[in-house]
C-alpha cells in the first residue's frame, strides 16, 4: 500500500496517523458552523486532533475543527469532539466525512450502530472511549491500541484488498470499493450502470427527461381541466 508518515509528536500510540495535508485526499467545502461548534471552545489541549493540528505548519483551527490553511476548496483534516457529553454521534458528523483524524474520547457513548462512519474513507485515526470497539472491528484497522481510558484505531484498511470474499458480494460488471471502516460499496464498471450494473452504455438522460416532462405536462393539463369543469359547475 502507500507509505504512511510517522505519527503526531508527543501523542502515545499514534504512530499510524498520517501527517501533512499533501497526504489527505478528499477535499470538502467547510461544513456549517454547527459541526465545528458542536462543543464549546477551541481544540482541547492534549487531544490527538489538537496535537496533530499544532504539529503542521499549514493548518489552522476553528472551533473544534482543524483545517488545511489556504486550500481551495478548504480541507477539513480533523474534528475534536472529545469531552462533549455525547450519548450518541451527533447528526452533523456526516458533514465531516473528509476528516482524516477524529477524537470521540471522554464521552458516554453507547455502542455505535453499523454504518455510523459510512463514507469516511479518508479516516486514518479515530480515538473512541475504551468501552467501545473500533468501527468495523479490529480487522478494519491496521493497528488498534489502548491508552488510559481511550482506544485508538489507526490506519483504515481497504477490505476489498484484504478479502476476496467481499469482492464476490459485488455483481458482475462491478468492482468492490471501500466505503468507510469495515464497509464496502460496489461501483459499476464503465460503461455499465443501473440495477446490478446490468445496463450497458450511457444513461439516456435526454430520453428520461423527455418522458418525465411529457408525463408532468399531461398530469398538469388533466388537473387544469378537472379544476376548470368544477369551477363551471353551479
Amino acid at each position: 500500500g502507500n507509505p504512511r508518515e510517522v505519527g503526531v509528536p508527543g501523542v502515545p500510540g499514534v504512530g499510524g496517523c498520517p501527517r501533512g495535508c499533501r497526504r489527505c485526499p478528499g477535499p470538502a467545502e467547510r461544513p456549517p458552523p454547527q459541526v465545528c461548534g458542536r462543543c464549546p471552545g477551541p481544540l482541547r489541549n492534549g487531544s490527538i486532533v489538537a496535537r496533530f493540528c499544532a504539529s503542521q505548519a499549514s493548518t489552522e483551527s476553528e472551533g473544534r475543527c482543524c483545517w488545511e490553511r489556504g486550500a481551495r476548496p478548504e480541507r477539513l483534516l480533523g474534528l475534536d469532539l472529545s469531552n462533549c457529553s455525547l450519548p450518541s454521534l451527533p447528526p452533523g458528523l456526516a458533514e465531516a466525512v473528509a476528516a482524516i483524524i477524529l477524537d470521540l474520547t471522554e464521552n458516554p457513548l453507547t455502542p455505535l450502530p453499523n454504518g455510523s462512519f459510512l463514507g469516511f474513507t479518508h479516516l486514518q485515526c479515530l480515538a473512541v472511549p475504551l468501552a467501545l470497539e473500533c468501527p468495523g472491528g479490529s480487522s478494519a484497522w491496521e493497528e488498534v491500541t489502548t491508552h488510559g481510558s481511550s482506544r485508538l484505531c489507526q490506519g483504515q484498511r481497504n477490505l476489498c484488498n484484504s478479502s476476496m470474499e467481499l469482492a464476490w458480494l459485488c455483481p458482475e460488471n462491478a468492482a468492490c470499493a471501500p466505503d468507510g471502516p469495515g464497509l464496502i460499496q460496489c461501483l459499476c464498471d464503465s460503461p455499465f450502470h443501473g440495477y446490478k450494473c446490468l445496463r450497458k452504455g450511457t444513461f439516456p438522460v435526454l430520453l428520461f427527461c423527455g418522458i418525465l416532462g411529457a408525463i408532468t405536462l399531461s398530469l398538469s393539463l388533466l388537473l387544469w381541466g378537472t379544476q376548470r369543469r368544477k369551477a363551471k359547475t353551479p
